[in-house]
Order: C-alpha cells, then sequence, then structure tokens
C-alpha cells in the first residue's frame, strides 16, 4: 500500500498531526495540522 515514500511519509504526518489533535479540543485541531505539516516539510526537505 505504501510503496511510494511520498504518501508513507504523508501518512506519518497526518497520524503525528491528528495524536495531537485528538486529545485538545479546541486548539488541538490547528496545532496538529501545523505540526503534522512540519513533519511533513522536514523529511521532505531531507530526501533531497
Amino acid at each position: 500500500m505504501f510503496d511510494n515514500p511520498v504518501a508513507k511519509r504523508t501518512a506519518i504526518a497526518a497520524g503525528v498531526g491528528a495524536l495531537i489533535a485528538i486529545p485538545v479540543p479546541f486548539v488541538g485541531p490547528i496545532v496538529g495540522a501545523v505540526v503534522g505539516a512540519g513533519i511533513g516539510f522536514f523529511t521532505a526537505g531531507r530526501r533531497g
């Protein structure tokens, strides 16, 4: 399913963002989205 490395990194970043977003009621989705996007951005920058 995750043969594409971009899809794998995207799924990991989205999962981390969701873990942050679930327990915090109002600010969680915003913080989760920012953290997930940051993880995705930095892991994409690492691949060259």
